[in-house]
């Protein structure tokens, strides 16, 4: 799995960038946010998150931690795809995304072009529990419980089980004890399923 990249931004729009590095070109997708803290012709580094589907290999690039944690925890909303995470995260940033989250207000939400008010609401449902923000340092805090559970259930349902079976297990394991690892929850979610 790629973490970052490193290179200089040879093409730079306000959808995407193609970072060189190495000899080779790599197209990666950005928001708006991102693009305003690039310039062409100089070194960048930018955190990446991929998308691999049967038909296309995508990477998303992020200039800070803050804007890829809102990214992962957009797209783990039913209904919201990688494009329309970028969308959100263009018109957005992920601070004031997180005081619309924490504070419920869908409407500011819904104002994105393209986010109807069922997904709006959706988002703050969703997201609520697992986003907090620190004003003074102006960073997002994603919840460990939820981090946790969503790797988990990832490598249960990648080993074959059944999602809604595999999340009783893993949120009853939960429920006993948060000083689990990832691979602990696993190992005890294997014996019980």
């Amino acid at each position: 799995m790629l973490e970052s990249i490193s290179g200089v931004v040879q093409k730079l729009t306000p959808t995407y960038a193609v970072v060189t590095t190495s000899g080779l070109g790599f197209y990666i997708n950005i928001s708006v946010n991102t693009c305003e803290k690039l310039r062409e012709n100089t070194s960048c580094v930018l955190l990446l998150h991929e998308v691999i589907r049967e038909d296309a290999f995508d990477l998303y690039g992020f200039f800070d931690e803050n804007e890829r944690s809102m990214f992962r925890l957009l797209i783990s909303v039913s209904g919201i795809g990688a494009n329309t995470a970028r969308v959100i995260l263009s018109k957005m940033t992920p601070s004031e995304l997180a005081s619309a989250i924490l504070s419920g207000d869908s409407a500011t939400i819904q104002s994105i072009k393209g986010i109807g008010a069922k997904t709006a609401q959706r988002v703050v449902l969703e997201l609520k529990d697992k986003v907090s923000f620190v004003e003074g340092d102006e960073k997002i805090v994603v919840g460990q419980g939820n981090t946790l559970k969503i790797e988990s259930l990832s490598a249960l349902v990648m080993l074959g089980y059944q999602k809604s079976a595999a999340e009783k297990v893993v949120d009853a394991i939960m429920r006993e004890s948060v000083q689990h690892s990832v691979e602990d929850i696993v190992k005890i979610a294997l014996k019980r399923l």
